[in-house]
């Protein structure tokens, strides 16, 4: 299952990497795309839950990568008002291992 790696730039300056154990973010996020802190938790987290589910139907358990890296983008995005921008700043798929 290719995996992904996603930066994101937070209202204050700093730049945050992220890991997905799939591609779906891409069906929730866009490189370049600004949006709102909030929107940005919803968006990233729903597509983390998802991307874990994936894990767990192909093999038979829950990636808790995913959970791992939702539970960080929250406690980032609560330290920043809910209406601040963030800014997709990059993502990389990651090469897949036989």
């Amino acid at each position: 299952m290719p995996e992904m790696n996603f930066a994101v730039r937070w209202p204050d300056g700093t730049v945050r990497d992220y890991y997905s154990p799939s591609l779906v973010i891409h069906d929730h996020l866009t490189v370049g795309e600004r949006l709102s802190v909030a929107e940005f938790r919803a968006r990233a987290t729903h597509a983390l839950t998802e991307a874990g589910e994936r894990v767990r139907a192909r093999y038979g358990f829950l990636c808790t990568s995913a959970a791992e890296t939702a539970a960080q983008v929250t406690s980032v995005s609560l330290a920043h008002p809910g209406d601040a921008l963030v800014e997709v700043v990059a993502m990389d798929p990651l090469e897949e291992h036989p």
